[in-house]
Parts: structure tokens; sequence; C-alpha cells
């Protein structure tokens, strides 16, 4: 994914080791980069005292997933609003889900799930990663202004997007028909998230940065790594050097290019997250209830894991805002286009659970459930009535919220929906309320306000917000 070129467009040429010495703006021939890995009082993980050392992946359900199916199901109603499929008993007694979230069911109780939460939004869009509330940029676009685009260790960028090109080179990347999900707004091309696999500007400005011709080619840049190593230790260059001098020039050889590098994990991991067997079968495809066998059913199923895999290694490697997109794979109208509820949740929800789960197990056995929130959440939700081909329609008015780890509080359920599920009965929740939880979980929102250097209309949609009431 990311390679030592400079982007110069045709002139593209490979970085001098010079060049390669000032990653991030931060010289390694000087102290800059030295000091801080010397350093025992840096606070947060990007070295500022306001933040809190966590990281956020949000993982948008694209397509606006139904409410029924997933964390609030609805049984003893007409049959035409019923949930399909049934139920799932949770670890949370009397606390149901939807019967094809069996697995994430199981681990209801580190869990927060709130059945009271509206984007506003009736249509695809950007929501709720995107708003005029949040400034017309994404949530990881102001993080990054904030405490800077680069981790000041590792090199790694602070705002990232990972799209299903991220792992697989030849798969879908973004689809920016409805709004762009990783757009800056007026905070710069800088601050737009880095999406290996596909274009950013991000990328463009980095010093360790992308060659056009060669940017899926992970081998290469292995290699290149390597062999700049390796040339450093036989020429001597670093003889005499400090012990945190030689820890930072590894760190910005090794640290950033390992992080991406799914085949460092072990294979059991890769294995425990991989989604590839719920890929739906095509043979199912017929005129009324979507063709299973396009291309993002079967994308999805075929990443979504190695997406949170790669989520969780990019986290503990220095990154604080990882956004996982999907491609309206939630869309269930049971047209000609979109499956409807029962053969979606089978196409979409299945791989959803199984990636879920991995990743809540995976983080409990590493101790990151309090290092790293996981927010999942679409557009929009779907309509209470199932129409006459089996599939729920866009519904602005109730969306589905999971979220795990962070330090929230967990094993609740939070607000309450109306017996048919079309909307908000107790607790209502909105994208404002979103937004605040988040900040709360990446920013010490105290020392935030206090600190001098920011820009105030950042800091000030950072701190004033009310986060979900119960979750901290």
């Amino acid at each position: 994914m990311l390679s030592i070129f400079d982007d110069d467009g045709p002139l593209s040429r490979p970085l001098s080791r010079r060049s390669m010495l000032t990653v991030g703006g931060l010289g390694l021939g000087g102290l800059s980069l030295a000091d801080l890995l010397a350093a025992d009082s840096i606070g947060g993980a990007v070295g500022k005292p306001f933040t809190t050392g966590r990281s956020v992946i949000f993982l948008l359900q694209h397509g606006g997933p139904t409410q029924f199916e997933t964390f609030d199901p609805k049984l003893d109603v007409p049959s035409s609003i019923r949930t399909v499929g049934g139920a799932a008993q949770t670890s949370i007694p009397g606390v149901h889900f939807g019967a094809t979230m069996s697995s994430i069911a199981r681990h209801a109780h580190r869990l927060a799930i709130v059945r009271s939460y509206a984007t506003g939004s009736g249509g695809h869009s950007n929501r709720p990663l995107v708003s005029r509330s949040s400034l017309d940029a994404n949530i990881g676009s102001i993080y990054a202004r904030l405490v800077g685009s680069n981790h000041p260790l590792s090199g790694m960028p602070t705002n990232i997007a990972l799209y299903p090109n991220s792992v697989e080179p030849d798969d879908l990347g973004p689809d920016e028909r409805f709004g762009k999900i990783g757009s800056p707004g007026s905070l710069g091309s800088a601050n737009a998230p880095f999406a290996p696999g596909g274009g950013s500007a991000l990328q463009k400005n980095m010093q360790l940065t992308l060659s056009r011709q060669r940017f899926d080619d992970r081998r290469e840049l292995l290699n290149s790594l390597d062999r700049l190593k390796r040339d450093s230790d036989r020429n001597g260059e670093f003889e005499g050097v400090d012990t945190y001098r030689q820890q930072a020039f590894d760190m910005v050889l090794r640290g950033v290019a390992n992080a991406f590098d799914l085949t460092k994990e072990d294979p059991r991991t890769i294995e425990r997250y991989d989604t590839r067997p719920y890929i739906y079968d095509e043979r199912y495809t017929d005129k009324t209830n979507g063709r299973a066998g396009r291309k993002w059913y079967q994308t999805n199923a075929r990443t979504l894991g190695r997406q949170l895999l790669l989520a969780r290694r990019l986290c503990e490697a220095g990154c604080g805002f990882v956004t996982i997109a999907t491609r309206f794979v939630w869309d269930m109208h049971g047209d000609k286009n979109n499956l409807g509820v029962a053969r979606g949740m089978e196409a979409v929800g299945q791989p959803f659970d199984h990636a879920v789960s991995a990743f809540i197990e995976d983080c409990q056995d590493r101790g990151l459930h309090d290092k790293i929130l996981l927010v999942s959440t679409g557009e929009m939700g779907r309509t209470p009535k199932i129409n006459k081909n089996g599939g729920r329609d866009h519904w602005g008015r109730l969306t589905p919220l999971m979220l795990y780890g962070g330090g929230v509080t967990s094993g609740q359920v939070i607000g309450q929906s109306a017996r048919d599920g079309a909307a908000p009965v107790a607790d209502p929740v909105n994208s404002d309320h979103l937004f605040a939880t988040i900040m709360h979980a990446l920013f010490d929102v105290g020392q935030l306000r206090i600190t001098q250097g920011l820009p105030s209309d950042l800091v000030r949609f950072s701190s004033s917000g009310e986060p979900i009431p119960g979750l901290f």
C-alpha cells in the first residue's frame, strides 16, 4: 500500500535516505523524534496532554442497517412489521438481538446498545460521520487537525479510512455519489483521511507516500524498507548514534509499514477474522430479491473481517481515528438492485456478526477493550413495514447504534423505541450526542479547553457537546 516514493507525477523517484529521515516532518538528523522517544511525560496516544490515549474505529454500515433485525427486534407485533428470522437471547437477561446477531449477542454484556438513536437522515449520505454539526468535516479530520496528521513517534497517520481495496487491492474503493465519507470540509486536504489502496490528499502530502504506479504493491514496500535498513547498517551511517535515535530510525522504517501488513499477524488471528466463508452464493439471485451476485455483497463478505483486523493494528500503531466503510450492502429494499431483509441478513448480517464478534474477542484477549472504542451505525435505519418484496425501505427516525470498549459503561441498553420500531419513545439520542461521545473518548475535554494555540471552533465543537447519557 505504502511505498518509498516522492509523489512527483510522472517524475516519481525513490526517496533518498536523507529524505526518509524526515518522515512526517520530524527530522531524525535533529533531536525532535528521538527526544520524544526519550521523554517520559508525553500525554496521550499522540504526545498531546489533551488526548486520552484512546482510538476510535467507526464502522459505517453503509446503506442503512435495519434496527429490527440487528439490535432492536420486534416480535409481538403484526407480521408486516415483525423481525424477520426471529431473535437471539443475549448475555444480558431479558435482552434480545436479531437472530443473525447470535455471535455478537454472546458479548452483549460488553456492549452499549442505543435503541433511541436517529441520524435525522432518510437518504444515503455521509451521515453520521459528516454533518453541519461536525463543521462539514469527517470526525477523524477534526481529530487530525487538533493532534496533527501524523503520530509524532511512529509516523502513523492519525486519521485513516479503510475501504474494501485497503485489504484487497482489486476490490471496491470509495463511492462518493451521496457524499464524501472522508470529507475534511473546510479543514483542508492535509486533514483528509489517509486511504490505503486509494488516493487521498494526505497520501500525496506525506513524505512516506504512494507512487501512482505501484501504490498497491505491499511486497515492494517491505523489500524497499529492508534494503534501506541493510544499506544503512552496511555503511555504518548510524554507528555512534545513541539508543533513542536508533530506535527512532527503526520505528520510522518499520513501524508504519508493518502496521499495514496483515501477513505480520498470527495466521490463527487472520483466520479468526476471516469472513470469506460468508460470501453469498449467486444461485439465490432472482428478479425480486436483488442481484445477490453483485460485487458489493461479495466484496463486503470478502473484506470486512480483515478491514476490522487492519483497523485494530493501525490503532495499536498510533492511529487515533479509523473509518471502515462498506458499499450500500445494508440497503435492503428487496428490489432489482438490493436483497430483501431475509437474504440480506444472510449476505450482510452474517459476515458483520462474525467480524464484530472476532474483533471483540481479539480486543479482550489483547487487553485493548479500554483503548479502542468501536462505534457501529449507519446513515439511517429501515421502515417498520416490510414492503411487498420482503424488503424494508429508508427510514430516518430510528437507526441502530452499537458501541464497544473505549471506556463506555458496558452491558446496557440505552433508550427505547416504539412498539412498531418507528421512533424513540424514551431517551432520544441524535448525532450531536454521538459526536460528543466520540470526542470524550478521544480527548480530555477539560485539558483541551485550556490548551493554547488550537482552533477555537474545533475546540468548542470537541468539548462542548453532551455525550450519550449513561455511557461514561
